[in-house]
C-alpha cells in the first residue's frame, strides 16, 4: 500500500472514530459546535453605557453563536457577595453581567462567563498579604496600582473556586474562560512562603536564587511551574463541573505563540489535550511572520488537540501592534485578513471588541461578512483533517531548554523561516510536536528539525524509526546537540543520520541576534567556466553535475549566505553540495574581495539513508537567515531540500504567480484547497490597507484512491470550475484570489 493511500486511509478512520464519539440523534456538547464567537471586552465605565438591544442586534448580524461575557476577577460586573471582589467604579448595583447573559441565552448563544484573575486592588492584598507574589527581599509583585496574586496560593486555590460557584449558581453560563489564569510568568521567581514550602517539598531544595539555565535547580523550577499550571486547569475543570454540570466547562485562554506560551508555562501540547476547546488570545500578526503564522496556529493546536475540537480565536478589530489604540478601528483590510489566514488553518472566528461605545465606528462594520461567510461554508470549515507530506517538527521543551533566553532567535526564527520557505513553495506542511511523532508522522514522506537543539534519546529514536521506516529527513543547525535538559552532547545525537559528527564544542550558536555576517556558501562543482561572464582563465573547471538540490542555481557558483557554520567531521559516501566561505570586509570597497574563497568547512550534507529515505543535514542555519533576511536564493535552497527528500509524494502543486497559502484538507469524500493570498504591499509590514489581487492559478491536486471528481466548487467566488482527473490527480483552475479562496473537489 502507498504511503498516500496508507495516510487517506488513516484520515478516514479518524473522521469514523470522531463520529462515532456521539450518538445518533444526539446534540454534540456546546464546546463542539459553536463556531463563531464574539466578545466586548467590558470597562468600568460600561455599566454607564451598554446598550444592549444594540449588541444583541449586533450578535445577530454577526452570526455568531457564542458569546463571551466579562463577569470578575480585577473587576466584577455584578453584585458579588464577597466584598473584596472589586466592583466595576460605574456598576451603581448593577448586575450588568446577569443581564448580558440573560439576553445572550434568550437569543440562544451560548455563553462563557470571562475571569481575569491575577491580580487584585490594594484592600485585597492588605486583607489577604500571604497569598501575593513576592519578591526575594519580601516586597509584592504590582503591576502598576495592582498586586500580583501568586498561583500557589489560596487566592487559586480556595477564593476564586468559591467565585467561579457564586457566578455559576446566579448565572448558569455554559462555561468559563480566562485570559490572565497563568500567574506570574517566567521572568520572576515568586519568593512568598507558599512558593518556598511548597517548592521544597518537590524537589527537596530552596527556590533558585536567580535565573540560570545551568543550575539543576532552577530547571526543576521550570517543570515544577509547568505542572501547577496543569494541575490548575483540571482543578478549575472539576470545579466548575461538579458546580455546573458536565459541560460546564474552564478553558483559560492561551496564546499562539510557543514562545508565549513558554513564558508564562503554559504547556500547549499537555493543555490541549486536556482542553474541551481551546481558546487562543492571539490577536494579531507581527510584522516578521505575517498573516500566515495564524495558519499554522491553527495546524498546530489542531494537531496536539485533535481536528474534532475547536480553537476559537480572539480576533481585534481595534488598532493592535507596537502601539495599541483600543478606541480606534484597525484597518478592515488588516483585521479580514488575520482571520481568514486562522479560518484556513482551521481557527473559530472570534471578534473582539474593547468597550461597549466606541467613537470610531468603523470598527463595526469588519466582522459581519467574514462571519456571514462562515456560516454559509461552516461545514467545509470543521472536521476536516489535513492532508500533507512534510511534517515540520516543534518542540516547546527545545523553547525552553535549548532557547532559553534566546528562543526567538535560536528556536522562532528558524521555525518561521522554514515555513515561510514551504509556503512560498506552495508545500503543504503540518506542525508535528516530536512527542507525538509515532502517531502523526505515519503519512509523511519528509520532517524536517528547523535547529531543534535539545531533543531526548527518545524523541531522537522516534525520528530514527521515522527514517527506518524509508521516510526521509532535513535537519539544520544545532538539531540534537543537546539534551531534554539544554546540556550539550559531545556530538549529534542523529550524527549516524546525518553522515556528519560535530568538530567543535557546541555554543548555543547563534549570539548575535539578527546580525548578518558578510559570508557566502559555495556551490559544488563550480560552473563559472561554462557560464557567460569575465574570464581570469584561473576559473576551476566543471567536473560532474550539481546535486538536485541546487536546481535553479547554474548560472551561479555562490550564495549570499550571512551566517558561520562550525566545522564538521563528514563520513565517507556522504556528499557535500555546499562549502562555508568566511567573513571579509564590505567596508571601503577597496577592501572587499575573499580572502578565504573556500574554507572547506562543510554547509550541506546530503545522503541516503539505510531505509531507504534521503537526508538532508544543513549545519548552516539557512532557515533563520531566511526569516530574518528574506532572500529569494535562501527560500529556494530549503524549497529544493524538501522536494528532493519527498522523492514526489507532495500531493499539490500550484501554478501562478503570487505569494499565496495553500491548506490541503480531507473531508467525506471530498478534498479542500483553502488558498490564502499573501500578496500585498503591507505583506510585511502592518497594517494592511489595500488588498491586491492575483491568479489565474492552475491546480493539481493527488486524489485519494478511488476518487472520481465530478468538478470543483469554489466558495468564495461562487462558482464552478471543470476539472480533469488524470493518473490519480485532479486539475483545475482558480481564476482569481483577492483576499481568500476555498475550492471543494467532489
Amino acid at each position: 500500500m502507498s504511503a498516500t493511500r496508507r495516510e487517506f486511509l488513516v484520515v478516514a478512520a479518524c473522521a469514523a472514530s470522531a463520529a462515532a464519539q456521539a450518538p445518533a440523534g444526539t446534540k454534540q456538547p456546546w464546546y463542539l459546535r459553536t463556531q463563531r464567537w464574539g466578545q466586548t471586552n467590558i470597562t468600568e465605565k460600561d455599566p454607564e453605557q451598554y446598550d444592549i438591544p444594540w449588541w444583541r442586534e449586533y450578535w445577530k448580524r454577526t452570526a455568531v453563536e457564542g458569546v463571551i461575557i466579562n463577569a470578575g476577577g480585577i473587576v466584577a460586573y455584578y453584585p458579588s457577595r464577597f466584598p473584596l471582589h472589586h466592583r466595576a467604579e460605574f456598576l451603581n448595583g448593577r448586575d450588568l453581567y446577569g443581564d448580558l447573559v440573560k439576553a445572550a441565552h434568550a437569543d440562544g448563544l451560548v455563553v462563557m462567563a470571562r475571569m481575569d484573575s491575577n491580580r487584585t486592588a490594594e484592600d485585597f492584598y492588605q486583607a489577604h498579604p500571604d497569598w501575593f507574589a513576592r519578591m526575594a527581599d519580601g516586597r509584592p509583585y504590582r503591576a502598576a496600582d495592582k498586586y500580583v496574586t501568586c498561583i500557589n496560593s489560596p487566592y487559586y486555590d480556595e477564593y476564586l473556586p468559591d467565585v467561579l460557584r457564586e457566578i455559576i449558581d446566579r448565572s448558569h453560563p455554559e462555561g468559563f474562560t480566562d485570559n490572565s489564569w497563568a500567574g506570574l510568568g517566567r521572568g520572576s521567581i515568586c519568593y512568598c512562603d507558599n512558593c518556598r514550602r511548597k517548592f521544597r517539598a518537590h524537589a527537596a531544595a530552596d527556590l533558585p536564587a536567580r535565573a540560570d539555565w545551568d543550575d539543576a535547580v532552577y530547571r526543576k523550577w521550570i517543570l515544577w511551574n509547568y505542572r501547577r499550571r496543569t494541575e490548575l486547569w483540571e482543578f478549575n475543570n472539576r470545579v466548575t463541573q461538579a458546580a455546573g454540570g458536565a459541560d460546564c466547562i474552564w478553558s483559560g485562554m492561551n496564546s499562539g505563540s510557543v514562545s508565549a506560551e513558554a513564558s508564562s508555562f503554559r504547556d500547549l501540547r499537555e493543555i490541549a489535550r486536556r482542553a474541551h476547546i481551546l481558546m487562543l488570545d492571539h490577536q494579531r500578526r507581527d510584522d516578521a511572520t505575517g498573516f500566515q503564522q495564524n495558519g499554522d496556529t491553527g495546524k498546530r493546536v489542531h494537531a496536539v488537540m485533535g481536528w474534532d475540537k475547536l480553537a476559537p480565536e480572539s480576533m481585534a478589530l481595534y488598532q493592535a501592534g507596537r502601539m495599541s489604540f483600543r478606541a480606534a478601528a484597525k484597518p478592515a483590510a488588516e483585521a479580514r485578513m488575520w482571520m481568514i489566514a486562522g479560518i484556513a488553518g482551521g481557527i473559530q472566528p472570534w471578534w473582539h471588541h474593547v468597550g461597549a461605545y466606541q467613537e470610531d465606528r468603523r470598527a463595526y462594520l469588519t466582522a459581519e461578512p467574514v462571519m456571514r461567510w462562515h456560516k454559509a461554508n461552516q461545514r467545509y470549515l470543521a472536521n476536516r483533517r489535513p492532508v500533507a507530506s512534510v511534517g515540520l517538527i516543534w518542540s516547546q521543551r527545545n523553547t525552553d531548554f535549548y532557547g532559553r533566553d534566546d528562543a526567538a532567535d535560536l528556536v522562532d526564527a528558524p521555525y518561521e523561516g522554514f515555513a515561510q520557505a514551504l509556503i512560498r513553495a506552495r508545500i503543504p506542511y503540518l506542525p508535528v510536536h516530536v512527542e507525538d511523532l509515532d502517531r502523526d508522522a505515519a503519512g509523511l514522506a519528509v520532517l524536517v528539525l528547523p535547529n531543534v537543539g535539545a531533543l531526548s534519546l527518545a524523541e531522537c529514536a522516534a525520528i530514527r524509526r521515522f527514517v527506518e521506516r524509508g521516510g526521509s529527513l532535513v535537519a539544520t543547525g544545532e538539531s540534537t546537540r543537546y539534551d531534554e535538559t539544554g546540556d550539550p552532547r559531545a556530538d549529534f545525537a542523529l550524527a549516524d543520520l546525518f553522515r556528519a559528527h560535530a568538530g567543535a564544542a557546541p555554543a548555543r550558536a547563534p549570539r548575535r541576534g539578527g546580525a548578518t555576517l558578510h559570508t557566502y556558501l559555495r556551490l559544488h562543482p563550480e560552473y563559472r567556466a561554462k557560464v557567460w561572464g569575465p574570464e581570469t582563465g584561473k576559473e576551476p573547471s566543471p567536473v560532474g553535475q550539481r546535486h538536485p538540490v541546487l536546481r535553479g542555481f547554474e548560472d551561479t557558483d555562490i550564495l549570499a549566505f550571512g551566517g558561520a557554520p562550525t566545522p564538521l567531521r563528514v563520513d565517507a559516501g556522504a556528499e557535500v553540495p555546499l562549502t562555508f566561505v568566511p567573513e571579509y570586509p564590505v567596508y571601503p570597497p577597496e577592501t572587499s574581495w575573499m580572502r578565504d574563497p573556500d574554507s572547506k568547512i562543510p554547509a550541506l550534507v546530503v545522503s541516503q539513508a539505510a531505509g531507504g529515505g534521503r537526508v538532508a543535514y544543513l549545519p548552516a542555519d539557512v532557515d533563520r537567515r531566511y526569516f530574518r533576511d528574506l532572500l529569494p536564493d535562501h527560500g529556494d535552497l530549503l524549497a529544493n531540500l524538501v522536494r528532493w527528500a519527498a522523492r514526489d509524494r507532495i500531493p499539490l502543486t500550484v501554478r501562478g504567480t503570487g505569494l499565496i497559502d495553500c491548506h490541503l484538507y480531507r473531508q467525506d469524500g471530498r478534498l479542500i484547497l483553502h488558498t490564502v493570498n499573501l500578496t500585498s504591499a503591507g505583506t510585511w509590514r502592518a497594517p494592511l490597507d489595500e488588498l491586491i489581487g492575483v491568479g489565474p492559478f492552475t491546480v493539481r491536486v493527488q486524489l485519494p484512491a478511488g476518487m472520481q471528481p465530478r468538478g470543483v466548487q469554489l466558495l468564495v467566488g461562487t462558482g464552478r470550475s471543470a476539472t480533469a482527473a488524470k493518473d490519480g490527480w485532479a486539475e483545475f483552475t482558480i481564476p482569481r484570489i483577492l483576499d481568500h479562496e476555498v475550492a471543494v473537489i467532489e
